[in-house]
């Protein structure tokens, strides 16, 4: 069980992983894949609500996913999209990536065989990795206008059976520390970090949330 002040704690870093942007009109919706599949939920919705005409599913199977399914995470995403009502015409599929970098770079190289010239994207994914996303689509494409949004969850909603709370803080965790450390590899831009939030995070893993650390 876990105790009030590692939840505490953790809501600190829930918190400071959100960015909060507003949504507006864009020119597409890059839908990153994961093993929540509610992040294509909230990308159909944007799309059905009209807020961009095309909508772009990146991923292949990452080190989570590809034990649990057979087809891609982006081709899975797709299914869900259009069951949704998401027209199979709106809809592309990028499904080599393995990470966030890739979902970018890879992104990149299907509009250029697409000739798509586009300057403004609504990035869709989990709400622990806004921020982080964010960082990462900012290197590698800074001149596009970016706004990040997920699903509309609490820190209390989030956790399922899958992603059990001390799963979520785990990943939490790590992905504060890079957010730290990738800027000097070259993989993100920076991003502040207050000091009660990198004080949470020390104390999260001191108490042992440290399964997705960076070595």
């Amino acid at each position: 069980m876990i105790n009030q002040e590692a939840l505490s704690l953790a809501k600190k870093l829930w918190n400071y992983h959100q960015l909060h942007h507003t949504l507006e009109k864009s020119d597409c919706i890059l839908v990153l894949g994961s093993m929540d599949t509610r992040t294509a939920d909230r990308g159909a919705d944007i799309y059905m609500q009209g807020y961009a005409p095309i909508i772009i599913f990146s991923g292949g199977l990452g080190k989570l996913t590809k034990d649990m399914w057979a087809g891609t995470e982006a081709e899975l995403f797709a299914t869900i999209a259009l069951d949704k009502g998401v027209p199979r015409e709106a809809i592309f599929i990028e499904n080599k990536s393995t990470n966030t970098g890739e979902n970018i770079l890879f992104t990149q190289q299907l509009l250029q065989e697409k000739n798509l010239n586009l300057n403004s994207f609504i990035v869709v994914q989990k709400p622990y990795m806004e921020r982080r996303s964010y960082a990462t689509f900012k290197k590698h494409w800074p001149n596009k206008k970016l706004l990040v949004t997920s699903p509309l969850l609490s820190f209390e909603e989030y956790p399922t059976n899958d992603i059990p709370v001390e799963k979520l803080i785990n990943m939490m965790v790590g992905d504060l520390q890079r957010i730290k450390l990738y800027p000097e590899k070259g993989f993100q831009v920076y991003q502040e970090i207050p000091a009660e939030v990198w004080n949470a995070y020390e104390e999260l893993v001191a108490m042992g949330f440290n399964k997705q650390l960076v070595s």
